[in-house]
């Protein structure tokens, strides 16, 4: 019967794999990178049986820990509007100058073929699901309730979404200042939204000192 798989040593070397393939490249020998890793080719195929299975770890260990960081400052709102601000300005904040990891993991999607890359991207979309789902409904009540102006709430949540993505190819490509965008976004779509509480873009704690507002 094989040993089973040490799940922290796996990820500890995933980890690692990205980093070396980022630099190296995406066409990097399977030998190169065991020895870049420090470790015997079988002993990296033990862990990893292809590169794929590398990216996919990534995306899982990544997503996680994402999900901890934006659910956190959520959660320190209580507005369904202040919570999806808070949500954008997280995951921006999350991935401020990191971006290109994702970058680098989407295109390392291309690589598996369709079946796999399908696979990687349910990873992803599993991960926020049910989160979308409860934000949407909170939404939804906010506007039953009146404290939100009536909208598609499903439409506002892929807005949103499409923010979220687009500014962090963007920061990636141009280097460009997201504060202005936010705060457009804010002023122009989510603050109008509120009814029964005051027009204040909610504080989001971040992981650097320049994205505070």
């Amino acid at each position: 019967m094989a040993r089973p798989v040490d799940i922290a040593k796996r990820r500890e070397i995933g980890a690692k794999a990205v980093e070396f393939l980022t630099e190296h490249g995406l066409d990097t020998s399977t030998a190169k990178l065991a020895d870049g890793l420090g470790l015997k080719r079988p002993t990296l195929l033990y862990y990893f049986p292809d590169r794929i299975a590398i990216f996919e770890q990534a995306l899982a260990d990544l997503l996680a820990e994402q999900a901890i960081f934006v659910v956190g400052q959520m959660a320190k709102h209580d507005h369904p509007i202040d919570q999806l601000f808070a949500q954008v300005k997280a995951v921006h904040a999350f991935h401020h100058e990191r971006e290109e990891r994702v970058l680098f993991l989407t295109q390392a999607l291309a690589v598996g073929g369709k079946e796999r890359t399908k696979n990687i991207v349910d990873i992803g979309n599993q991960a926020f699901e049910t989160h979308r789902q409860a934000l949407t409904q909170r939404i939804r009540d906010g506007i039953a309730a009146g404290q939100i102006a009536d909208c598609d709430a499903d439409s506002l949540i892929r807005i949103c979404r499409a923010v979220i993505d687009g500014l962090m190819v963007q920061r990636v490509m141009m280097q460009c200042d997201l504060a202005p965008v936010h705060k457009l976004l804010w002023e122009g779509l989510l603050a109008p939204l509120k009814l029964t509480k005051p027009a204040t873009p909610p504080e989001t704690t971040t992981k650097t000192n320049t994205e505070t507002t």
